[in-house]
């Protein structure tokens, strides 16, 4: 399993009359964690678009489980529990301060080629950067 984390405060901008997290915003977390997941790897979206390879989102769900309030610092914590083939599962769950989990979620992206728009298999240049995490112990 790959597991990464990074930490996100909440702007004003992002809550709605009630002070939550607007419902919206959430995927928008999501996204920021498994882009930074895939950057820790030494591998960036950018750099998977230049091989000809996109990833659009062919599915999201998300469990809401208590609100995020302006100004909180959320834990994202994103992690791959399979490895990918031609598709990938990007589990999400956030946190708030005190540890206690508000949100969680799958977000599954599938490998396109961008030339033929048919799903392919995911690189092997990122397959390299994740098999070592997969390995059976």
């Amino acid at each position: 399993m790959y597991s990464h984390t990074i930490y996100i405060r909440v702007r004003y901008a992002e809550t709605d009359q009630m002070g939550y997290v607007y419902y919206g915003n959430y995927a928008a977390y999501y996204e920021s964690g498994r882009t930074e997941a895939i950057r820790d790897l030494g591998f960036t979206y950018k750099e998977l678009e230049a091989t000809g390879i996109i990833m659009p989102v062919a599915g999201l769900e998300i469990k809401y489980l208590r609100p995020a309030y302006y100004d909180e610092l959320l834990k994202v914590v994103t992690s791959l529990r399979q490895l990918p083939d031609t598709k990938a599962q990007f589990h999400t769950e956030l946190f708030n301060e005190e540890g206690k989990l508000l949100n969680a979620g799958v977000t599954t992206l599938v490998f396109v080629d961008a030339a033929t728009r048919q799903k392919t298999m995911m690189p092997e240049v990122l397959r390299a950067k994740l098999a070592p995490y997969f390995k059976a112990h």
